[in-house]
């Protein structure tokens, strides 16, 4: 019996070139983490994800990009990270040091550090809608819809639906007990073997044969 597709397939869908699963595209880039099955759906090449999707993203800065299993990414969706962020301390935010000819001088890199929001921490089944942005540092919980064109500045809970600029939870998918309990299980760990086996209940909403499942 076929367990779903292979997860290093860098082209899983023939009838879609531009759509990957990124994770074999990850390997060897060590300040990011993508989990099995997510995907990037490309205009073109998917492998320019991290140069062209993923902003300021360098190993210097130290934060790392992780997103998680079952993750869908449309076109356009962009993560920006802290190697874009200017010091604020002062009364300009201009990067005088960069340019250097003196003024690097005095410059304190801790104003600089200060600034850095870590991580960027993405969960498991995550819908990012087209032309999304997530700023530095934001988690984005299990289960949620990032509309289209939604810029992400704060903490999105786990299967809340947010939209707009900044964006801001429409509602949530689910009740408390139901979110709770679909943590709890947390399908997306699973082999691939068990979701085959489990999959009318994932898609169907049956939540009882999910929790029988476990």
């Amino acid at each position: 019996m076929a367990n779903g597709p292979d997860p290093t397939d860098r082209a899983p869908l023939a009838q879609a070139p531009g759509m990957a699963f990124l994770r074999p595209f990850a390997e060897g880039r060590g300040n990011i983490d993508i989990g099995e099955y997510t995907y990037f759906d490309s205009a073109g090449d998917a492998a320019r994800f991290f140069e062209e999707n993923v902003l300021y993203h360098y190993e210097f800065t130290g934060d790392r990009l992780i997103i998680g299993r079952f993750c869908m990414i449309a076109r356009g969706v962009r993560f920006v990270m802290n190697g874009g962020t200017h010091a604020m301390s002062g009364f300009s935010t201009y990067p005088f040091n960069v340019f250097g000819g003196g003024w690097e001088k005095g410059f304190d890199p801790a104003t600089w550090a200060a600034e850095s929001r870590g991580d960027t921490v993405i969960g498991h089944d995550i819908w990012f809608g087209r032309d999304a942005t997530i700023m530095p540092g934001v988690g984005i919980g299990s289960g949620a819809i990032i509309a289209t064109c939604a810029v992400v500045t704060r903490p999105v809970p786990a299967y809340a639906i947010v939209a707009g600029n900044p964006a801001r939870v429409v509602r949530r998918r689910y009740d408390d007990a139901t979110i709770d309990a679909l943590l709890e299980i947390a399908w997306w760990d699973w082999d691939a073997a068990k979701i085959t086996r489990n999959l009318d209940a994932i898609r169907g909403a049956d939540l009882a044969a999910l929790r029988a499942a476990r």
